[in-house]
């Protein structure tokens, strides 16, 4: 089984969530391959992200899981280029019942980050795949993590390029939750 974890970082803040989720995909399987991209704007040609490679071994993934910071309200134009580019996939529904999750950051505690989860959750949605979000209450059941108090992903608020223990530990969680989704998936699939 594969599990991929697409972002864009420039103060790394988002590359640092993605290490973490990427740590936990493999603490709760070992045998999981992982396929880690990061989006740079070589790969963007005249406004369209342009890597077929890419996509062809998305085709071959068992989850995505995205993350972007949140600029202006929503993912980054890098982000989205990639997101408009997937649309050579969604006719065809090709990444159709795949799992899908998100993560996102921003230097507010609330500079709109959810406007991005939400993004991804449509962006998911449209290609027909499974969201998991976070089963982590604030307050009630979240076991110390999910600070911010999200459901739909792993936000990390950072102003100054550094990510908050908590913060990578939410994320680290929600690698957990989706390769354990990957696993009963395939489990009942090969039933």
């Amino acid at each position: 089984m594969k599990i991929a974890v697409i972002y864009f970082t420039n103060t790394d803040v988002t590359g640092m969530l993605a290490k973490s989720i990427i740590k936990g995909v493999k603490e709760q399987s070992s045998s999981m391959e992982i396929l880690e991209h990061k989006i740079s704007g070589k790969e963007i040609l005249e406004g369209r992200f342009v890597n077929s490679s890419l996509f062809e071994n998305l085709l071959t993934c068992d989850a995505i899981i995205m993350g972007s910071p949140t600029y202006m309200g929503s993912v980054s134009a890098q982000f989205k280029a990639f997101a408009d580019a997937s649309s050579e996939y969604w006719s065809d529904q090709r990444w159709a019942s795949k799992v899908a999750a998100g993560f996102t950051s921003g230097s507010a505690l609330n500079g709109d980050q959810s406007s991005s989860l939400n993004y991804l959750v449509t962006l998911a949605s449209q290609h027909g795949m499974y969201w998991v979000g976070l089963d982590l209450a604030h307050g009630y059941r979240d076991r110390g993590l999910n600070r911010l108090g999200c459901q739909l992903g792993v936000v990390a608020q950072s102003y100054d390029g550094n990510v908050h223990s908590i913060d990578k530990l939410s994320a680290q969680y929600l690698g957990k939750r989706v390769a354990s989704v990957v696993d009963k998936l395939s489990l009942k699939h090969n039933k």
